[in-house]
């Protein structure tokens, strides 16, 4: 049965875009030296500062700007799939938190966060503008469907459940999952909570500490995380196997079994 090896990349970006793009192309390589054939990347992967501030919207970038250029680059070298977080600009003044999945043709899903982190005394909504909902960004790889969430979106199970009815059998959550009390214990619960309820593979990358929580992780449809970090930057690598897949639902025929479905607010 078919296989998809996956990377999650924990990697932190700076306030340097053309260093971001350096990085990410070398992580590229690396990871598809081991083998990987779809390498995911955090959130804000372009260009990151924390607290955010006015260089945000100074940094953004169009879709088809440096760095997507430089996924596209990497990803046709290679031969592989990149998703990564893009700072991009937007209408209104403030500019989307996106996440792009690029191949070597291109540009094959863009998701921009519907969710945004209005909680933990933060306030995203001040600098991001959100996506519209109902609009399930899934692309595929081989022999497998793959959607998108971002980060704040892993708390709200409709947006896994959105993918999962557009054909997602493997979801991506590039994330900056920032640290605080129990963060890491949530982080972990509900990567693992949407894997099982859906019964697919996540894969999340997230920013390493000291501002985010680390711990990216490839996680199986039982809830097991087949490769994992701790808070230090690092890739690990795990295969999404179809026969897993068919073995869980097999058992636990829970999507075929609901009764409700989603609609947007």
């Amino acid at each position: 049965m078919p296989a998809l090896l996956v990377a999650v990349v924990q990697y932190a970006p700076r306030a340097d875009a053309a260093a971001n793009r350096a990085a990410v192309t070398e992580l590229t390589e690396q990871a598809a030296n081991a083998g990987a054939e779809l390498v995911v990347f955090p959130e804000y992967a372009s260009y990151f500062v924390d607290p955010l501030d006015a260089t945000l919207r100074e940094s953004a970038e169009e879709l088809r700007g440096p760095f997507t250029e430089s996924l596209w680059e990497a990803a046709a070298r290679h031969g592989v799939h990149v998703v990564a977080g893009l700072v991009e600009r937007a209408e209104d003044g403030r500019v989307h938190n996106t996440v792009v999945a690029v191949s070597a043709e291109g540009i094959v899903a863009t998701y921009r966060k519907e969710h945004l982190y209005d909680a933990f005394g933060q306030r995203e909504s001040e600098w991001i503008a959100p996506g519209e909902t109902g609009q399930a960004q899934v692309f595929r790889v081989g022999e497998f469907t793959c959607g998108i969430m971002t980060c704040y979106d892993l708390r709200f199970p409709e947006a896994a459940r959105v993918l999962v009815d557009a054909g997602a059998e493997l979801i991506i959550v590039p994330a900056e999952w920032v640290r605080g009390p129990l963060k890491e214990e949530q982080w972990d619960t509900l990567l693992r909570a949407r894997a099982i309820e859906n019964t697919i593979y996540v894969a999340a990358a997230d920013h390493p500490a000291p501002i985010g929580v680390g711990r990216s992780a490839v996680i199986d449809p039982q809830g097991i995380a087949r490769a994992a970090l701790d808070a230090a930057p690092g890739i690990a690598l795990a295969p999404v196997d179809r026969e897993v897949i068919d073995r869980v639902r097999g058992v636990n025929p829970a999507l075929r079994l609901r009764r409700y479905r989603v609609v947007p607010r």
